[in-house]
């Protein structure tokens, strides 16, 4: 868990704005959910034999009344769970989304941390392809719009729970008959979860893999023509794709379609966005059989991207610059700056007022460093009559002392680049 200092909030900030008018753009509506949550209910959801319930959830027992808690490590359950308690779906299909931080116990690595930030999105009561394919493709407008390249769609297809149980019994029987060659893990996973040990990633079993029952040759009309819609409308819309028949996600509750935006510039972590369609989880967590189609972007990993394709301005300049910074001199012109910064925040600037004392030219330097358009400077001779002093700070003109009652809309005049003949 680490810290995110100014720098990189600041960037952060930049990012979240983006995404949160790219998700209205959409139809998106937020909703907040709860850091904590009862155990329970991302051990149905997730899974009891998935690694995120298994070895990497922060669950604890709350001292007050024994209810076993955990700290959410992804946000579709809790959604659904607020979906269900709400009766949200009574008002009909809804486009949701939320931010905020995950926890998960494992290994550390780039843009990879216990404690991360995802931004997720979740469809409910929508039963086509096409909210499948249009979520994939809000990825690759906000791929554009934050100018991200090098970010390649792998998709896959389920199926159906039957399907995949059919699926799963010959799968068992093919590893079984290769027990000799699967890893430790891969052997706990073979009654309990067969289908994430085609996920591994170690080189020993590849063979194994990739001679083991497809699960695409068990699929049946439907899933078939649902997987031909998204793959239709995908080309549709220009959007280039890989079929991974490999990509299983790690959660339980997924079926049909599934997705992940990957790239190869930060290591060996490289989903930057994943998620895909899950309609029996809102059933199997004790709503009536509903239709539902989500993703999640970890946020960690497309500012570490951002930094990486366009670098990171860091330092005073990183910041945003304010419209104006007012300086001060004397013990008359403080109470009048003090008051003249709050009058011009009021008028709708952003105003950076010094604090801490300092000489007049340690204040103009500050002032310089700033990156202020203009700075206003009181003195105790402004304060006596009710004026201050402009100063251009990014091009060369005279200052002028102005009323302070008509700072505001000089300085408009000049922000907008009304002051014709330079003469404030």
């Amino acid at each position: 868990m680490n810290d995110i200092l100014p720098d990189e909030a600041e960037l952060w900030e930049r990012f979240d704005d983006a995404v949160r008018d790219w998700l209205r753009a959409y139809g998106y509506r937020p909703i907040r959910m709860p850091i904590v949550e009862p155990t329970p209910l991302f051990a149905r959801a997730i899974g009891e034999v998935t690694d995120i319930v298994e070895k990497e959830m922060y669950s604890f027992v709350d001292a007050l009344n024994g209810e076993a808690l955990t700290l959410r490590p992804e946000g579709t359950a809790s959604c659904v769970r607020a979906v269900l308690q709400h009766s949200l779906l009574h008002g009909g299909p809804q486009r949701l989304w939320y931010a905020g931080p995950m926890f998960r116990h494992e290994r550390p690595q780039k843009g990879r941390y216990r404690q991360f930030h995802q931004f997720g999105v979740e469809a409910f009561g929508y039963a086509g392809p096409d909210i499948d394919a249009e979520q994939i493709a809000m990825c690759a407008r906000l791929w554009d719009e934050l100018a991200l390249s090098g970010i390649q769609l792998e998709i896959n297809t389920l199926g159906s729970a039957e399907e995949r149980l059919r699926h799963r019994a010959e799968l068992i029987a093919y590893l079984e008959n290769n027990r000799g060659a699967l890893d430790a893990d891969a052997q706990r996973r073979l009654q309990s979860n067969p289908l994430r040990i085609l996920d591994s990633k170690n080189p020993r079993m590849q063979e194994v893999i990739e001679g083991a029952p497809k699960l695409m040759d068990f699929l049946g009309e439907a899933s078939q023509e649902h997987f031909g819609g998204v793959q239709a409308l995908l080309k549709e819309a220009c959007i280039p794709y890989r079929i991974n028949p490999r990509l299983v996600r790690g959660l339980d509750y997924y079926n049909l379609t599934v997705f992940e935006w990957v790239t190869d510039k930060l290591g060996a972590q490289g989903t930057v966005c994943a998620g895909g369609r899950y309609d029996g989880l809102i059933e199997q967590l004790g709503g009536k059989a509903t239709q539902a189609c989500g993703f999640a972007m970890g946020v960690e990993r497309l500012v570490a991207l951002m930094k990486e394709e366009h670098g990171a301005v860091t330092g005073q300049a990183a910041q945003s610059a304010p419209d104006i910074y007012v300086v001060h001199q004397g013990e008359l012109a403080l109470p009048s700056a003090f008051r003249t910064a709050e009058a011009l925040r009021g008028a709708g600037y952003d105003v950076l007022f010094h604090c801490g004392g300092g000489s007049f030219k340690s204040q103009m330097k500050r002032a310089d460093m700033s990156g202020a358009q203009i700075a206003v400077i009181i003195g105790d001779d402004e304060a006596t009559e009710g004026s201050a002093t402009l100063k251009y700070m990014r091009e060369d003109a005279p200052q002028k002392r102005i009323p302070q009652d008509q700072l505001a809309d000089v300085i408009g005049n000049y922000l907008i680049g009304d002051d014709n003949d330079g003469d404030l």
